[in-house]
């Protein structure tokens, strides 16, 4: 994170000397005290996240709206209101040209992006997300088409949901973990290189890892020095205080990094695998949790974000759940009621 920790540097100096200015005192500071002001610095403060005009659960709630039925259409509002993250995972016939619509609309706006790259090779090994990008040449030409897209329009990018944890966990057997983690470095450097784009290298969620050292060894060789920080919790269901107590003791192995942290549905905390071997896939008892927001009360985590949009199905895990990635109203139901 050298080149994103020293543009935080120069804006804690610029603060620091705005308020020696201000006091008729030197601007010069400690390193300790420096160091510390640049641990508060959160990139995304102030940040106006993209609300979807278009998004499902927007459609969904206008076409309910027509037909009359309100209370599901003001029940799902709360979803369709709020800023959720856009998938890039290979379905688009011209990424550049998908991602330069979004980011455009979304200027406009005055609001900015959350797009997730989802489509390294090999990706989510062999469950219901299994897919991604031929090879690692492929999936270069892919990301830069994407970078390409974003241009110098402001977006933050949350990269490879679970690429890295699953291979420090073990469960992607077939994946030769140096090129997984040469794909993901090149990913993230091409992402960071962009001079609006703010970076998050996924890291799983704080029920998955627990060799911190592993997982920070992996981070280090999948790029995470030239991002913002890393992604947690991304399409799970663990607690925002579970989260953010794991994402603290992790960056204190990655010099200090900050993270976000997905809250789109950990409003009911996650359901025991013991209990249901497939807690992870469209659980029942899930509900939505706290809107997206960048005052977290935490000096190291930037953002709660909404990345996977509530109602997008894990996979065909439970009766009447449809493939991975699929817009299921019924369980977008389910996931609201109570709000």
């Amino acid at each position: 994170m050298a080149a994103r920790l020293l543009r935080r540097q120069v804006l804690v100096a610029m603060a620091v000397g705005a308020l020696a200015a201000c006091s008729g005192t030197s601007g010069s500071t400690s390193h300790a005290s420096t160091a510390t002001a640049t641990a508060t610095v959160n990139p995304l403060a102030g940040t106006e996240f993209y609300v979807l005009p278009d998004s499902p659960a927007a459609l969904q709630v206008a076409q309910w709206t027509a037909e009359g039925d309100t209370a599901a259409a003001e029940q799902l509002a709360v979803v369709a209101e709020a800023p959720v993250a856009t998938w890039f995972s290979g379905q688009h016939a011209d990424p550049a040209a998908s991602a330069q619509e979004l980011t455009t609309a979304a200027q406009a706006a005055g609001q900015v992006p959350v797009i997730v790259v989802y489509n390294v090779p090999g990706r989510d090994a062999d469950h219901y997300s299994s897919g991604g990008a031929a090879d690692a040449d492929a999936y270069a030409t892919w990301v830069a088409q994407v970078a390409a897209g974003i241009g110098d329009r402001p977006a933050v990018v949350v990269v490879e949901p679970d690429a890295v944890a699953q291979v420090v966990s073990g469960s992607a057997t077939d994946v030769d973990a140096d090129e997984r983690y040469a794909a993901l470095a090149s990913a993230v450097g091409t992402f960071a290189a962009l001079p609006s784009t703010t970076v998050y290298l996924d890291a799983g969620n704080s029920d998955w890892v627990s060799d911190l050292d592993a997982l920070a060894d992996a981070l280090w060789s999948s790029g995470i020095d030239d991002a913002d920080g890393f992604a947690l919790n991304v399409s799970n269901f663990q607690t925002t205080e579970d989260s953010l107590a794991y994402g603290e003791e992790l960056s204190a192995y990655l010099d200090g990094a900050h993270f976000v942290v997905d809250t789109s549905r950990n409003g009911a905390g996650a359901t025991s695998r013991t209990d249901d071997p497939e807690a992870w896939c469209n659980p029942p008892t899930a509900r939505i949790g706290v809107t997206p927001t960048t005052a977290t009360g935490s000096d190291l985590a930037d953002a709660y974000l909404w990345v996977k949009e509530p109602g997008t199905s894990d996979g065909d895990c439970r009766d009447g759940a449809p493939t991975a990635g699929t817009w299921w109203p019924e369980y977008a139901l389910v996931l609201t009621s109570g709000t």
